[in-house]
């Protein structure tokens, strides 16, 4: 027989359904994720710390866990939540089921619940804190979970970053050199520079642009990563120390670490925006793609400042997908142009980048 758990939100509602993943609790701000596919590389993206992924897609685990597909060290996501947990899983790729992927990881996660109604009350009310519990009570797992800190009151970001550098080589014959700040770093983002030769040096998103510059980069990229871009003050004024130095590319977190460099205020969406069928128009090219994202904040585009302007608009909700630079190389996009998961239709984000780094050299 299923062991029973539940997920309590913060507004008191409960939902039971069964164990699906470690024993134990979690807590953390509760979205959900309308991708289809993708599982182990949303569970295994930085962005996802502090956060218990609600999948809309009704069957997960299908095609099990394996070795390949992570975007960082560990699990980061707090928890999940599905509606039917697969588990038997059938690919040829599989090392493990989905289950015992997240009990390895200390992970918890319940299944068996209505997610299409938990959804559409996310979608009402909008993102909230929550909690997965296998023991105790729902009365004691809301009690508990009122205790613990809001999402966004903590700098996330430096809570996942790398705590020491280290160097990924180029592909073939090397090009040029790239340091990458990790605030959150997914790694298909060094996967597709490494392939296009560039050798990359990621650092953690603490250091100063001085250490930065001592490395006498060709370019430098933003990570993406987790949380609320206010708590990133650091990163905002080493940021403004490398604008004219280097060409820099932002992705996601970088991309709102950028508009605060040009002036702009970033603000929290009601849900968010996390999936990876969000169309979003390009207004240099004219051409619209479907992307990857994942984040709760925007950047307030009207504000931005200092020569910068708004260079991507998402068609559902017309907020900033990104941004652009009238006379410097610098670039920045709100999703994820490189998937992981899909779809691959943006990795010209990183040609149109690269193309300016190797004009600067």
């Amino acid at each position: 027989m299923d062991e029973r758990a539940w997920l309590v939100l913060a507004d008191g509602t409960v939902y039971t359904g069964t164990v699906a993943g470690a024993r134990g609790r979690c807590f953390g701000e509760i979205v959900f994720n309308t991708s289809m596919t993708g599982y182990e590389e949303i569970l295994t993206d930085p962005s996802y710390a502090g956060q218990i992924v609600t999948m809309t897609f009704p069957l997960i685990g299908n095609y099990g866990a394996n070795d390949d597909d992570w975007e960082s060290r560990a699990i980061q996501a707090a928890g999940m939540v599905m509606r039917e947990e697969c588990p038997r899983p059938s690919h040829w790729r599989a090392r493990a089921d989905l289950r015992g992927f997240l009990e390895a990881h200390g992970v918890p996660a319940i299944a068996g619940v209505d997610t299409r109604a938990l959804t559409r009350r996310l979608r009402s009310s909008g993102v909230m804190m929550a909690a997965i519990a296998t023991d105790g009570t729902p009365e004691e797992t809301l009690a508990w979970l009122r205790e613990q800190p809001a999402y966004g009151t903590t700098d996330l970001a430096r809570a996942v970053a790398t705590p020491a550098p280290f160097v990924w080589p180029a592909e073939g014959e090397e090009r040029g050199h790239l340091v990458v700040l990790d605030e959150g770093l997914k790694y298909n983002i060094l996967r597709l520079l490494n392939a296009r030769g560039y050798r990359t040096t990621t650092l953690p998103c603490t250091v100063s642009a001085e250490d930065v510059l001592a490395l006498k980069p060709d370019g430098v990229v933003l990570s993406p990563g987790p949380g609320d871009p206010v708590q990133l003050d650091y990163m905002v004024r080493n940021t403004a120390k490398l604008v004219g130095r280097v060409p820099i590319l932002g992705i996601c977190l970088g991309h709102q670490v950028l508009g605060q460099v040009f002036g702009a205020r970033t603000y929290k969406l009601k849900f968010g925006h996390h999936g990876s069928n969000h169309p979003v128009k390009d207004l240099i090219s004219g051409e619209v793609h479907i992307t990857s994202q994942n984040h709760g904040y925007a950047v307030d585009g009207d504000a931005l400042r200092g020569g910068a302007e708004v260079s991507h608009v998402n068609l559902n909700d017309g907020t900033c997908e990104g941004l652009r630079h009238r006379e410097l190389p610098i670039v920045s996009i709100q999703y994820h142009g490189e998937a992981a998961p899909g779809p691959r239709d943006n990795v010209y984000l990183f040609d149109r980048f690269l193309g300016m780094v190797e004009a600067k050299s």
